[in-house]
């Protein structure tokens, strides 16, 4: 087993606390807004919460790992956030739970910046595409095991139980974390021929401190195309995590320990599916080499198979719906995860992968902060859920043609 695995490991696990921690709010909605008297408007905008201070804080998290490394990082947004997650258990009205969500998204903005620059730092150029949507499943892991274990918890103990054992997850990662993470030249848990193998094959030489203007980055086409096809993706993902619970309920019946469970299937099932996606656009490239360009190509198709969730208003049957989930948000998770690859892919300089990661993942949160809150006034104004996902499946398309026609030149912002 390579020692590299680790990294495979702490990514994952880090991006799953990371998910788990924001989809327990989903799970204890009922009992919260029975508590604190909250309509169905005022809840979307309390699912939205994290998403606003995600987005405003996630660029500059970019710039901030790129400038004292991932390590340190990482550190300071796990503590955060999970910091909030605890302060959120202790809430005592709409406000108060707003609030400490406001602070969990400007710890969790530090995530995705920190991991695309630890899989550009970590991982050989032919490995990319299978390290990113390994990392990025971690937003299907959370869910799946999330839904299942918060619903247990919030029967069990209690909605604000629920929180402080989510929030304590990640403190006890974070112990981890400082004991085994370490830049590849430094590691001493890989040897050295694996170590000449990341440094030969990685594709430059990712130094801390070093990196180009943001003005530089944002003259670049490509940039842009990348932001826009992640924000078009992510609406959708935004959808799924927060109103998907509370969507199954009120069409479905269910309980909330049965809610738990539906919810978690089609998580389940992205799980292993993203990493196969991944793992093939990393063989198709093989012969044409990954600065190419060519992993678009399976951007786009994984956004026009996620918007097969045009046909739910249509679906009566509870297992085709779950069928029909399950392979939108495969088809989603892959999409997002070889999004951020193709950032990589197309960056020549790996000393921007912070700042660019962070721009696209603003791109992402600029449409997902809008998904739980459009869902609420759709709800609220049609009595229905079916506009929401129509919404959803014309936005995928959009970024389908986003992706294919705006992501063509190789990111390269001290030429720009």
């Amino acid at each position: 087993m390579p020692g590299r695995t680790w990294i495979y490991i702490l990514l994952v696990t880090a991006c799953s606390i990371n998910y788990i921690d924001r989809v327990v709010l989903s799970v204890s909605a009922q009992p919260i807004s029975k508590e604190f008297g909250i309509s169905t408007i005022q809840l979307g905008y309390l699912f939205s919460a994290f998403l606003w201070s995600y987005l405003v804080f996630v660029l500059p998290w970019g710039i901030y790992v790129d400038r004292v490394g991932t390590r340190r990082a990482t550190t300071v947004g796990m503590a955060i956030w999970s910091a909030a997650t605890l302060l959120t258990g202790t809430s005592w009205n709409f406000s108060s739970a707003f609030a400490s969500r406001l602070l969990m998204g400007f710890g969790e903005s530090s995530t995705y910046p920190a991991g695309g620059r630890t899989i550009r730092e970590w991982m050989p150029a032919g490995e990319r595409g299978f390290a990113t949507t390994v990392f990025n499943c971690g937003g299907y892991i959370g869910p799946a095991l999330g839904s299942v274990l918060m619903a247990y918890l919030v029967s069990d103990l209690g909605w604000r139980g629920a929180f402080y054992c989510a929030g304590a997850l990640g403190f006890v990662w974070l112990i981890f974390w400082s004991v085994v993470f370490r830049q590849p030249e430094e590691a001493t848990f890989i040897g050295e021929a694996e170590r000449t193998k990341i440094l030969g094959e990685r594709g430059g030489k990712a130094v801390p401190g070093k990196s180009a203007p943001l003005t530089a980055l944002l003259k670049c086409k490509s940039m842009w195309g990348l932001f826009v096809t992640q924000g078009c993706a992510v609406y959708t993902v935004y959808l799924f995590l927060t109103w998907l619970p509370s969507y199954l309920q009120a069409t479905r019946g269910l309980t909330l320990l049965k809610t738990g469970f539906y919810t978690a299937i089609p998580y389940a099932v992205a799980v292993p599916g993203t990493m196969l996606v991944g793992a093939l656009s990393d063989r198709l490239l093989r012969d044409v080499g990954v600065t190419s360009g060519r992993r678009r190509l399976m951007v786009v198709i994984m956004l026009l198979c996620s918007s097969g969730i045009l046909l739910t208003p249509w679906i009566t049957e509870t297992w085709v719906l779950l069928t029909l989930f399950s392979i939108s948000l495969t088809s989603i998770g892959s999409a997002v995860g070889l999004n951020i690859t193709l950032t990589n892919d197309l960056l020549t300089d790996p000393g921007n992968a912070g700042r660019a990661n962070g721009f696209l993942v603003t791109g992402g949160n600029l449409f997902g902060v809008l998904a739980p809150i459009v869902t609420g006034y759709v709800i609220s104004g049609t009595g229905s859920y079916d506009w929401a996902f129509l919404v959803a499946g014309v936005l995928l398309i959009c970024g389908a043609v986003t992706c294919w026609t705006m992501t063509r030149e190789p990111i390269s912002p001290q030429e720009a």
